[in-house]
C-alpha cells in the first residue's frame, strides 16, 4: 500500500508552504462554521479541494510560482513585525534612531551620551542623545 502510494505521487507537486497555509485555514474555517456560520464550513472545504488540486499537481512550474507570490505576501505582511520584535529584544541596551535625510533606522548603544552618528546608507552626520 505505501509503495503504491509513493508511486502514486511521483511527478506530483505535494505540500508545500501555500499548502501548508491552506491546510490550517481549511481547518479553522471548518471550526469557525461549525460553531458560527454554516457558510464558513462550504468555504473551507471549497479551500481544500484547492488544497488537494495543488498537492495532485503535476504542474510543478505552475504550483511552484503560486508559492512564491505566497512567500513574498507573507514576508511583506510578517517582514515589519520582526524589524519592532528585534528593537524591543535589544532596548535596554540600544537605541534606534531614523536618519534625517534617507529615513534609514540605525541602532546605537544606550549611555554613551551626546553622539555623532554617522548613516551607513548615506554618509549624513547627525548628533543625538544615546
Amino acid at each position: 500500500m505505501k509503495e503504491k502510494l509513493r508511486q502514486f505521487m511521483i511527478g506530483r507537486y505535494g505540500v508545500d508552504d501555500l499548502g501548508r497555509f491552506l491546510n490550517i485555514l481549511t481547518l479553522v474555517l471548518l471550526l469557525l462554521g461549525s460553531f458560527l456560520l454554516r457558510q464558513l464550513s462550504t468555504l473551507a472545504f471549497a479551500v481544500m479541494i484547492l488544497y488537494i488540486f495543488r498537492m495532485l499537481s503535476r504542474n510543478s512550474y505552475k504550483r511552484s510560482q503560486e508559492n512564491m507570490m505566497y512567500l513574498k505576501l507573507k514576508q511583506k505582511a510578517t517582514g515589519w513585525t520582526s524589524i519592532y520584535v528585534q528593537q524591543f529584544k535589544h532596548r535596554k541596551t540600544h537605541k534606534y534612531f531614523k536618519c534625517p535625510s534617507c529615513k534609514q533606522t540605525l541602532r546605537v548603544p544606550k549611555g554613551k551620551g551626546n553622539i555623532s552618528i554617522t548613516c551607513t546608507k548615506c554618509r549624513t552626520v547627525f548628533k543625538k542623545r544615546s
